[in-house]
C-alpha cells in the first residue's frame, strides 16, 4: 500500500493540493478569528482594566474596613493592595467653594500601580498632597501648586495640588486623588468598587491571602472582573462573551464545513480506484490504515502552515483594520496557545474523520458494489429517505433552539440554535440545491441554448457533488448576510435608544435666568457645534422640590433642529409635564398628577413621561407661559463636534457654567461609550467578514476546480460529440453561475433569518423595540459578488478543460 500510496500522490498532485488547500484555509480561518476576537475583546475593555494592571485577584464590592484590612495586610505580608472607589466631599479652595460634592478617590503610592495619566506636575508622594483631573481642574480653574480643603469639620483635609491627571476611563476617575493615609479619614462615607491585590502571580494563592483576613470576600481573576463591569455598564448584555461566543463558534463551524466539502468532492472521485484495489486483493484493514495516515500526513502539515500562515494574516488584518478604519479603536491581537493548538487539532481531527467517512462506504460493501454509481442521496432509496429525516429533524431542532433563544434570550442556544439550523440545510443539501437549480433550469437554457440546457442538466446530474460545490459559497454568504443585517440592526436600534435617551449631546441649566450671552460664550467653545437657547424658570414640583422647567421647543426651529439628534422630540402636551427618570420611581409614577408652582402661580399637570436633560423638567410652551409669564433664558442646548471628547468638551462648558450657577448634563459620554463598543465590534467584523469572503471564494473555486477535474473524460465525450471549446467553456461558466445564485438565495434566506433571530435573542432584550434593518446596499453587493466569483471560479477550470484534447480526456483515469 505504500508504493501504490506514493503512486497516487505523483499522479493526482492536483487532488491532494486542493486537499491540503482546504484544510489550510481551514485552520487559518480559527486562527484569524481568534485574533479579530482577541482585539475585539481589547478594544471593548480598553480602560476599564487599567486599574487593575499587575493585580492577581479583584474583590468586588468590599466594605470600607474590609478595604482597609486588605491595605494594612498587604502592607505586612510583603504584597500590595489598592483600591477603586470613591468618597464624596467638598472642596474649597480660600474662601471660594469649589465643590460641594467632589469625589475622591485614591492614588496609588507604587508608580506601577498607577492608572491615572499624568498631564502636569508629579504624583503624590506624601499625605498632605492631592492630583487633581485635567478635566474638573479646567472646569474649576485648578492649577498646580493651588491649596485646597478638602471635606469638613474634623476630618477636613488641606492639601496640595502637585499634579494633573486624566484618567482612562470614567468607571476608574475621581475629581481629586489623594494617598490611602489620607482618604481612609472618610472611612464611614467611602464607597468600594473593587480592591486589587498583588502578591507572587498567582490567582489561587492571592485568593487565599485575601480570604485569611477577609472570609466572605467576592473573588474574581483581572479578566473576570473586568468583563463583569463591561457587562454592568451595557445594560447587563455581556458583549464579549457575546463576541468570543460567536466568533469561536463561527470559526469552528467554517472550519469543519469548509475541510468536509472538499473531502467530499476529492474522495467521490477516489471511490472507484478503493474499490479497484479492493478487488486486486487490498485489505480493509490495508485500506483503512492507508487513508488514515494519508489523511494524518495531510492534516498535521496543513495544521502547520495553516497555524503560521493565520497568525500572520490575522495580525496583518487587525493592523490594517486599525490603519484603514482607527474609529473602530481595535485593541492589539494576542493569539493564546489554547487557540493554535485548538486549530491544529480541528484541522486534523476534522481532516482524518473526514477522509474516513467515505472510505468507510468502500470497505463495508463489495469491490463490485462500491464500483457502482452512488445514488444514496436519491429519496428514492433507503439511504436517502434517511438523510432527507435526519436534515429535517435537524432542522426542527435548531428551529426550536432558536425560538428558545428568542424567549429566554440565551447566547449559547441562539448559537446552537443557528449551527444545528444550518447543519441541517447542509444535510438536506442533495435534495435541496439540485431542486433549486432544476427550478432556475429553463432561464439558462433559454439564456445559453446547448450550453445553458447541458449546465443545468449537469449540475443536477450528481446532487452530493453539487451540494458540496454550492456549500463553500452558502456558507460565506449565510455568514456574510446575516452578520451585516445584524449590525445595521443594532446599530440602528441602539442609534433610535441614545436619541431617546439623550436627544441632544450636553445640557447647560440654571439654576435661574441665566445671561443672554452665555449662548455666545458656549458656542465658543472648542468642540462646539451647534446651541439652541431654551426658554424656562424654576419651580418646585411636589415631591422634588426646586426644579428648573423647560418650555419644549419645536423641531422646525432651526437651532433647535441643529442640536437634536433623531427626528423626534419629546413634546408634552398641554397640562403635562415630563420630569427626570431620576425621579420616576416609587414616590412618582407616569400618570400621576403633581403640583408646579411658580412666580405665583400653581398648576396640577399629569406625569407623561420621562426624559434625558438631567435635573430640568419640560412642559410644552404654553404651559410654561401659563405658569411663570416671565420665564426667560434658562438653559442652552449643545450639539458637540464630530470627535470631540466628551470628558473635555464638559470641563470646558463647566468652567463656564459654574460662574453662572448653571448645571451640565453630559449626554455625549453616554453616547459616545456606546459608539465606541459598536465601532470596536464593528471592526472586528468587517476583519472577520473580509477573511469570510476570502474563504468564500477560494472554496467555491477549490471545489469548482474538483468537481471539472472529476469530470475529464465526460467533457472530452460532449467534445467528441460535437461541443466546441467555447460551448464547453460557457457550459462550465453557466453551471458556476447557476450554483453561485442558488447558493446567494438560499444562503441570503438562512443569514436574514439569523440575523432577525439574534436581534430579537440579543438586542431587543436590551433595547425595547429592536427590529430587523436590511442594508439593501450592501446585501445587493453580496449577491453580485457571489455571481461573480462563481464566473471567475470557474474561468481557469474551464480553460483547462478547454484545452485537453477529446482523444487525451477520454483516456483519463
Amino acid at each position: 500500500m505504500r508504493t501504490v500510496l506514493l503512486a497516487s500522490l505523483r499522479t493526482h498532485t492536483r487532488r491532494y493540493g486542493a486537499a491540503l488547500l482546504a484544510v489550510v484555509v481551514g485552520v487559518v480561518f480559527i486562527v484569524v478569528t481568534a485574533a479579530l476576537s482577541s482585539a475585539v475583546r481589547d478594544g471593548l475593555v480598553a480602560g476599564i482594566d487599567e486599574p487593575y494592571a499587575g493585580a492577581d485577584a479583584v474583590v468586588e464590592k468590599p466594605t470600607a474596613d474590609e478595604a482597609a484590612t486588605l491595605l494594612a495586610a498587604a502592607g505586612e505580608e510583603g504584597a500590595d493592595a489598592w483600591l477603586v472607589g470613591w468618597t464624596m466631599q467638598p472642596v474649597v479652595r480660600g474662601d471660594d467653594v469649589v465643590d460641594t460634592s467632589a469625589d475622591v478617590g485614591q492614588v496609588p503610592a507604587a508608580a506601577d500601580r498607577r492608572w491615572q495619566d499624568l498631564e502636569e506636575g508629579r504624583f503624590p508622594s506624601a499625605p498632605g498632597e492631592a492630583l487633581a483631573d485635567v478635566n474638573a481642574a479646567k472646569a474649576a480653574g485648578i492649577r498646580v501648586g493651588d491649596e485646597l480643603r478638602i471635606g469638613s469639620g474634623a476630618d477636613a483635609l488641606e492639601v496640595e495640588v502637585v499634579g494633573l491627571a486624566d484618567s482612562p476611563s470614567a468607571f476608574s476617575s475621581a475629581s481629586v486623588y489623594v494617598l490611602w493615609e489620607d482618604l481612609s479619614r472618610w472611612r464611614d462615607s467611602l464607597y468600594v468598587s473593587s480592591v486589587a491585590w498583588a502578591g507572587g502571580g498567582d490567582h489561587d494563592a492571592a485568593a487565599a491571602a485575601v480570604r485569611d483576613h477577609v472570609p466572605d470576600a467576592e473573588l474574581m481573576t483581572v479578566d473576570a472582573f473586568v468583563q463583569h463591569v463591561q457587562k454592568e455598564v451595557n445594560n447587563e448584555v455581556d458583549v464579549i462573551a457575546v463576541v468570543v461566543l460567536l466568533f469561536t463558534v463561527i470559526a469552528l463551524l467554517v472550519a469543519v464545513l469548509v475541510i468536509n466539502n472538499t473531502f467530499a468532492i476529492l474522495f467521490a472521485q477516489r471511490t472507484r480506484d478503493f474499490a479497484l484495489l479492493r478487488c486486486v486483493g487490498a485489505s480493509r484493514r490495508q485500506l483503512v490504515r492507508s487513508v488514515r495516515w494519508e489523511s494524518l500526513a495531510l492534516g498535521a502539515t496543513a495544521a502547520v502552515l495553516g497555524t503560521g500562515l493565520g497568525l500572520g494574516l490575522g495580525h496583518g488584518l487587525v493592523g490594517l483594520v486599525r490603519a484603514q478604519w482607527p474609529g473602530a479603536r481595535m485593541g492589539h491581537a494576542d493569539v493564546g496557545a489554547g487557540w493554535l493548538l485548538a486549530a491544529a487539532a480541528v484541522g486534523i481531527g476534522v481532516t482524518l474523520v473526514a477522509a474516513w467517512l467515505p472510505t468507510r462506504r468502500v470497505v463495508r460493501v463489495s469491490p463490485l458494489a462500491a464500483l457502482r454509481p452512488d445514488d444514496s442521496t436519491s429519496p428514492r432509496t433507503g439511504a436517502g429517505r434517511r438523510r432527507v429525516a435526519l436534515g429535517l429533524l435537524t432542522v426542527a431542532a435548531g428551529v426550536a433552539g432558536l425560538v428558545a433563544a428568542v424567549a429566554t434570550g440565551g447566547y449559547p442556544v441562539l448559537m446552537a440554535g443557528g449551527a444545528a439550523t444550518f447543519l441541517g440545510v447542509l444535510v438536506l443539501g442533495p435534495v435541496l440545491v439540485p431542486a433549486l437549480v432544476r427550478a432556475a433550469g429553463p432561464v439558462t437554457g433559454r439564456l445559453l441554448g446547448p450550453a445553458g440546457r447541458l449546465a443545468s442538466g449537469n449540475a443536477v446530474r450528481n446532487p452530493r457533488r453539487t451540494a458540496a460545490t454550492a456549500a463553500s459559497l452558502l456558507i460565506g454568504v449565510t455568514l456574510t448576510t446575516a452578520v451585516l443585517s445584524g449590525m445595521a440592526s443594532s446599530r440602528s436600534a441602539v442609534s433610535e435608544a441614545m436619541d431617546r435617551q439623550h436627544p441632544v449631546d450636553m445640557a447647560v441649566t440654571g439654576a435661574g435666568t441665566v445671561p443672554a450671552d452665555l449662548v455666545r460664550r458656549v458656542a465658543a467653545v472648542d468642540g462646539v457645534a451647534a446651541t439652541a437657547p431654551v426658554r424656562g424658570t424654576t419651580a418646585r414640583v411636589a415631591g422634588i422640590g426646586e426644579t428648573p422647567v423647560l418650555a419644549a421647543p419645536a423641531l422646525t426651529d432651526p437651532d433647535v433642529r441643529a442640536v437634536v439628534h433623531g427626528d423626534e422630540l419629546p413634546a408634552p402636551g398641554d397640562g403635562r409635564v415630563l420630569l427626570p427618570w431620576d425621579e420616576l420611581g416609587d414616590r412618582i409614577a407616569v400618570g400621576d398628577r403633581v403640583t408646579v408652582a411658580a412666580g405665583g402661580r400653581e398648576l396640577t399637570l399629569r406625569v407623561a413621561g420621562g426624559e434625558g436633560w438631567g435635573t430640568a423638567a419640560l412642559v410644552s410652551p404654553a404651559t410654561l407661559a401659563r405658569l411663570d409669564r416671565d420665564a426667560g433664558l434658562q438653559a442652552v442646548w449643545v450639539r458637540a463636534a464630530d470627535g470631540a471628547d466628551p470628558e473635555d468638551l464638559a470641563g470646558s462648558l463647566e468652567a463656564i457654567a459654574g460662574p453662572v450657577e448653571a448645571e451640565l448634563e453630559n449626554g455625549l459620554a453616554q453616547r459616545s461609550y456606546v459608539d465606541l463598543q459598536l465601532d470596536v465590534v464593528t471592526g472586528g467584523v468587517v476583519g472577520l467578514l473580509g477573511i469570510a469572503v476570502l474563504i468564500a471564494l477560494v472554496g467555491i473555486a477549490n471545489t469548482l476546480g474538483l468537481s471539472v477535474l472529476e469530470r475529464g473524460r465526460e467533457h472530452a465525450l460532449l467534445r467528441a460529440l460535437g461541443l466546441t471549446r467555447r460551448q464547453l467553456r460557457r457550459m462550465l461558466a453557466a453551471e458556476a453561475v447557476l450554483l453561485s445564485v442558488v447558493a446567494t438565495v438560499l444562503g441570503s434566506v438562512l443569514g436574514i433569518a439569523f440575523a432577525w433571530t439574534a436581534v430579537q435573542a440579543v438586542v431587543e432584550p436590551a433595547v425595547a423595540g429592536a427590529g430587523l434593518v436590511l442594508p439593501w446596499g450592501q446585501l445587493a453587493l453580496v449577491v453580485a459578488t457571489s455571481a461573480v466569483a462563481g464566473l471567475l471560479a470557474a474561468v481557469l477550470p474551464s480553460r483547462r478543460a478547454a484545452r485537453v484534447a477529446p482523444a487525451a480526456g477520454l483516456a483519463l483515469d
